[in-house]
């Protein structure tokens, strides 16, 4: 195991996931797991959350890392969570989910847009009635409908035809769904290749 950056602040540290540091830092010189930088009030906390570092989520709130610190902003770790098993491990371990920033916003709704899977099972674990959907599920739902729509009705017509022609439609049905399923592959790829909203979640300069 190679041995810890010596020049990283507790920050960083938590953001790379160098547990040893991270210890090493709480530990040896008493540096808080809440302990908030000079630039936004960003913790250790919200940089592990941020960055995805389970082991160091952990390691933080077992010496007093609190899953519901704000930073300035008025965010706390939930707000920056990019995965599912992120934002679960936060709620599990008592992150509230129906609160808001400053500027008004919840947690899931900082994630609709870019994380929508986290939204959505921020939604199944929220007690507030379900809000807008990000113009992403918006967008998605209506394309599934239209392929759906336009699947049936070639479908039909495919087999009328082929009644009145006396002839087997497997093959022509089979291909169908294969153009179909692949203009919804189109129609994703081009969705993702959209530039994201920019997020302000970048670890503090060392």
């Amino acid at each position: 195991m190679a041995p810890p950056d010596a020049n990283k602040n507790i920050w960083i540290a938590a953001g790379d996931g160098d547990l040893e540091r991270v210890k090493m830092l709480v530990e040896e010189q008493g540096v808080s797991p809440n302990a908030a930088d000079d630039v936004i009030g960003y913790t250790p906390m919200h940089a592990a959350a941020s960055y995805g570092h389970i082991q160091i989520l952990t390691y933080l709130i077992s010496k007093g890392g609190d899953v519901n610190i704000t930073d300035e902003e008025g965010d706390t770790p939930l707000f920056t969570a990019e995965t599912v098993a992120i934002a679960e491990f936060l709620v599990e371990n008592g992150a509230l989910i129906d609160v808001k920033n400053l500027e008004d916003v919840s947690p899931i709704e900082a994630v609709q847009d870019d994380f929508p899977e986290v939204a959505e099972y921020l939604r199944s674990r929220s007690r507030l009635p379900p809000g807008p959907r990000s113009t992403r599920e918006q967008e998605h739902e209506a394309a599934s409908e239209q392929l759906t729509a336009e699947l049936i009705a070639k479908t039909e017509e495919i087999i009328a035809h082929a009644e009145r022609e006396g002839r087997d439609p497997h093959e022509e049905l089979t291909a169908l769904v294969g153009r179909t399923v692949l203009g919804g592959m189109v129609w994703a790829g081009e969705r993702d290749q959209r530039p994201p909203q920019p997020e302000d979640h970048d670890i503090p300069e060392r």
